[in-house]
């Protein structure tokens, strides 16, 4: 069995080398790219990862959002990381640019008063069966490090996990087919972080995955 490929877009965040370690560590073949378009090529799964400004990944994004977007939209697994879970949505009021618009929303500030929400909290899987990748990790409290959050409006058909900072509840993590994104840090979320990421890059093994992306 070969490693899985595992490419890590960069749009210039700053925790790159901590998640492609944690990948690595999972038994990821990691490659990072800065083309947009060529981050969905030659590779098993695509990881947009969570520290930066919307408006910079956003323009990072722009000249190859269609063939991204059409990948991720043909089974390409993808994990999107705080900012990379909103870059999923169709835009943010941190600033211009288009996501990616799997799933249909926006993303607002959180309506609290002590903004940005850094430190641990939980992640609360919704009704029925939870997520594989919630599931598997057994995570349910995680680290956050962030001002603004998700806003699906249809949230039964892609929340798969709430959380709540000072009275406002969000996403904690969404799906939309083989692309889950979450609104903490797996890469910073102790021993069932870690499990998480280790969940992911082992599911990329399964027969669905053998024909990720274009151009493979």
């Amino acid at each position: 069995m070969y490693p899985p490929r595992v490419t890590l877009f960069d749009y210039g965040a700053g925790n790159l080398h901590s998640l492609a370690k944690a990948l690595e560590h999972a038994g990821a073949a990691v490659r990072i790219e800065a083309d947009a378009a060529a981050a969905v090529r030659d590779t098993d799964a695509l990881v947009l990862p969570g520290v930066g400004a919307f408006a910079a990944a956003a323009e990072r994004l722009a000249p190859g959002r269609e063939a991204m977007r059409d990948a991720i939209a043909a089974g390409l697994p993808t994990l999107g990381i705080c900012l990379g879970m909103q870059l999923m949505f169709d835009g943010s009021d941190e600033g211009p640019g288009e996501g990616l618009g799997l799933i249909p929303g926006r993303v607002t500030r959180i309506q609290a008063q002590r903004v940005p929400q850094i430190g641990w909290n939980t992640v609360e899987p919704t009704g029925g069966a939870p997520d594989p990748l919630l599931a598997v990790s057994g995570l349910t409290i995680a680290y956050y490090a962030n001002s603004f959050v998700c806003r699906p409006e249809d949230a039964d058909a892609s929340v798969v996990a709430w959380s709540e900072h000072e009275g406002d509840r969000f996403p904690a993590a969404v799906r939309a087919a083989r692309a889950v994104g979450v609104q903490f840090h797996p890469e910073k979320s102790s021993a069932p972080g870690v499990a998480m990421i280790d969940a992911f890059v082992r599911s990329l093994n399964t027969p669905a995955s053998t024909s990720s992306g274009p151009d493979r």
